[in-house]
């Protein structure tokens, strides 16, 4: 059992894991810490298995990036603050 949020080396070594995963054609599994656009990244991945285009395993890559460097966070936060704003 797993306590806490993962730290970045067992993000990458997770992220690493399941794009393995997705490139051999298997899903994302669950519980990794990787966030919902990585996760939505490597999702896509997998449904173009068996010959996913560079330029979908480079969008996981950044979307991981965005994960380690907060930007995804960041702009999920600004997406639920316009969506208040707008009520």
């Amino acid at each position: 059992m797993r306590h806490g949020r993962p730290g970045k080396e067992q993000l990458r070594r997770n992220f690493d894991s399941v794009l393995t995963q997705v490139l051999s054609g298997r899903g994302v599994r669950t519980e990794t810490g990787l966030d919902a656009q990585t996760e939505k990244a490597l999702w896509a991945v997998s449904r173009a298995h068996p010959d996913p285009p560079d330029a979908l395993v480079a969008a996981a890559y950044r979307a991981f990036a965005g994960q380690i460097d907060g930007t995804n966070a960041a702009e999920r936060r600004a997406e639920t603050a316009r969506k208040i704003a707008g009520r």
